[in-house]
């Protein structure tokens, strides 16, 4: 029997480098897949992890009937034992439903990988429709680390150095730490403080 599971963790938390292990592990065993993914930060059409891994991907913009992709793929001969998704927390809602009605009906197996909430710590809606219909959800364990160097729960949006929690759910971030929105990890505590480790530099 096929299975929807989600991987889920904060940033840092090596999810991408998971899904590209994942994806490995299949190939190596003779099977095929396919690999999505969705505004991954090495740009359109690429799965990268921060530790140098990539792998060319199917770019999931908001108007690709996944399902339909698939269902076209197998019509033209291909095989598809597995699917992966990167960044899945940025899906539409109707896209993890695709999902699941790949595993039910085609009997393929489905890996997602994404982050479960943003930095006001709201749920992502694509996060939000995986956790109502997976069959298993489970927490990445590589754990990543506040600057205090307690566990990391939540992710943080820093714009022009200073956290906050106002503007859109989707922006762009850089990983330089000198440009103008960048997003850090945090335990809860520091979180709901709103000290970030620039904060915590300028305070101390």
């Amino acid at each position: 029997m096929a299975e929807l599971i989600y991987y889920c963790g904060t940033m840092d938390s090596g999810k991408s480098t998971l899904a590209l292990q994942t994806a490995h592990n299949h190939q190596s065993r003779g099977r095929s897949g396919l690999i999505f993914t969705n505004k991954d930060r090495a740009g359109s059409g690429v799965i990268s992890s921060r530790l140098g891994l990539s792998s060319p991907a199917i770019e999931v913009i908001p108007t690709l009937d996944i399902h339909k992709f698939v269902v076209d793929a197998l019509s033209a001969g291909d095989r598809i034992d597995y699917i992966i998704c990167d960044e899945a927390q940025f899906y539409e809602s109707e896209q993890i439903d695709q999902l699941a009605r790949i595993v039910d009906i085609l009997n393929v197996d489905v890996f997602a990988f994404g982050i479960l909430s943003d930095f006001r710590t709201t749920l992502f809606p694509g996060s939000m429709r995986l956790i109502e219909l997976a069959d298993r959800v489970n927490p990445l364990q590589v754990e990543a680390l506040c600057w205090c160097g307690l566990r990391a729960t939540h992710n943080a949006r820093i714009v022009d150095g200073r956290m906050t929690r106002e503007g859109d759910q989707l922006l762009p971030g850089d990983t330089n730490p000198d440009a103008q929105v960048v997003y850090e990890v945090l335990c809860r505590k520091h979180h709901m403080a709103n000290m970030s480790s620039k904060d915590h530099d300028n305070n101390g």
